[in-house]
């Protein structure tokens, strides 16, 4: 007979304990619970359950980025202090910075600030748009008292600020003037590795070095043909006001040395308004055609006539210029021209065939699309955007295909000499003489002796006239047809280098 033991004694004592384990586990919830409330009632302020909205004392105007936290009017009151934050007083002022997605009706509704008074304002004649038009990190002051706009302040642009008053009749609307200075700013730099590079040691921004880049862009390509002892000179303006340096204004002139070839440049506004660069003898600077379509990063495969192809492996004559650029980057039209063809073509995968004046016309192969409304028998402009670099058809790797051809004869899309745009007419021509004389001065040896040197403060009436090659307002024409990035990089690979044989068509 088998022998049965007895555990009651093993079980007894946790079943004795259970109860009241549990009923004091239970009022020790409830206690924890009524102390956190008592100590949320003890340490909220008593300003925090009345106020709507916070505002600022009256003789102080910080900036808010959206609303100042409520808990900072409870810190101010530590020891006495005045606070910071308190509910409207008698001529409060606060700055409000637009935010992302911001509008005035919701910095109202969030500042406590009477909308009725917005509605008001934008009946004004003629103060809608620049009142409505709101970028982020604008600034707009605001004085009122309870909410009721006294004043509202805004900067619409550089140039001019936007000021609304209550008056007994109602509000009042009027643009307040900031003029800017102009000044003259001489630099020059000498290239060890890249443009840009060079720019920075000389303390020119890169916007001045991008414009120096799109003004000699039809003459020097600046990945392939920039060397290690390169110069330039660049005369330019700087954008003041109240004696405080704002940003760089339009090239004026400009000088190059490349490789010992000197190139110049001067800005030039003709009567009926159009700008440009030209050379000192009156001549475009400005070609009819584009040296390369594409922001490249390099010459993956030059022209050659008896090429052994990589694919195919045969001597296949390379009849243009392969530019490696990474998927999607656009494509540009070289010049003025009509789409003779859009589609595919064989080994060249989705290409483009324009066709342009004087028997010239240009292809661009292996794209990954095309652009919108390029289609057979539709135009196009220099530095429209036709497609974008891909690898369709033969090739190794995303690059464009960019041939040149003259009466169907291949040329090298490098070194071929490039139709020039209009000159000067005659009465131009005079006028551009003496209004660049004084530029052309600027850039004489003397002044490259320098490395810098700004020049004495000139009003916008008078930058329109001394510098005449370009007023402040006037947007800048050649060589603005898109930015180099290229020229960010290292420019002193050579197009002989192994280096930039890499993708292959």
């Amino acid at each position: 007979m088998p022998v049965r033991r007895n555990n009651s004694q093993k079980s007894f004592l946790p079943r004795r304990l259970k109860q009241p384990l549990t009923r004091l586990a239970s009022y020790a919830a409830l206690a924890c619970v009524a102390l956190l409330l008592w100590h949320a009632g003890r340490d909220t302020p008593a300003t925090l359950a009345n106020a709507v909205a916070p505002q600022i004392h009256p003789n102080s105007t910080p900036r808010l980025a959206a609303a100042i936290p409520l808990a900072a009017g409870a810190a101010a009151n530590v020891g006495g202090a005045p606070p910071l934050v308190e509910r409207a007083g008698v001529g409060a002022t606060i700055e409000v910075i637009v935010g992302r997605n911001d509008t005035l009706d919701a910095i109202f509704r969030r500042m406590a600030l009477d909308t009725a008074d917005l509605a008001a304002i934008r009946r004004l004649p003629g103060i809608r748009q620049s009142l409505d038009f709101l970028r982020p990190g604008d600034a707009i002051k605001v004085r009122h008292t309870d909410g009721e706009i006294k004043e509202l302040t805004r900067r619409v642009s550089e140039t001019q600020t936007l000021n609304v008053v209550r008056e007994d009749a109602g509000f009042a609307v009027k643009m307040i003037d900031n003029p800017v200075q102009t000044r003259i700013r001489t630099a020059t730099a000498t290239i060890d590795s890249s443009l840009f590079q060079a720019a920075e040691a000389a303390n020119i921004s890169d916007f001045v070095a991008l414009k120096l880049a799109n003004v000699f862009a039809w003459d020097i390509d600046f990945v392939l043909d920039i060397r290690e002892g390169d110069r330039f000179t660049a005369v330019y303006e700087q954008i003041y006001q109240d004696g405080n340096y704002l940003h760089d204004g339009e090239v004026l002139a400009a000088e190059f040395v490349n490789n010992g070839k000197v190139y110049r440049a001067v800005r030039f506004v003709t009567d009926s308004g159009g700008v440009g660069y030209y050379t000192p003898d009156g001549l475009p600077m400005r070609k009819a055609f584009l040296r390369a379509p594409v922001e490249f990063t390099r010459v993956s495969s030059v022209f050659n006539p008896h090429r052994l192809h990589p694919i195919l492996n045969l001597i296949r004559g390379h009849m243009g210029t392969d530019y490696a650029a990474p998927t999607g980057t656009p494509v540009h039209a070289a010049s003025d021209g009509r789409v003779s063809f859009a589609g595919r073509r064989g080994g060249y995968g989705n290409a483009v065939v324009l066709a342009h004046t004087s028997s010239v016309s240009t292809l661009y192969g292996h794209m990954s699309r095309f652009a919108r409304n390029v289609r057979t028998g539709s135009h196009v402009q220099q530095g429209d955007i036709i497609g974008y670099v891909g690898m369709t058809g033969l090739a190794t790797g995303p690059h464009l295909h960019y041939e040149y051809l003259v009466n169907g004869v291949h040329k090298n899309p490098q070194t071929v000499q490039l139709p020039g745009a209009e000159p000067l007419r005659a009465e131009a021509l005079q006028k551009f003489r003496g209004a660049v004389a004084p530029l052309l001065a600027d850039l004489s040896p003397r002044q490259v002796a320098s490395s810098a040197s700004a020049g004495p403060l000139v009003t916008p009436a008078q930058s329109m006239g001394s510098a005449a090659a370009g007023p402040v307002a006037a947007e800048s024409g050649a060589g603005s047809l898109f930015s180099i990035s290229s020229v960010l990089h290292d420019s002193r690979l050579g197009p002989g280098d192994d280096r930039s044989q890499s993708t292959i068509n």
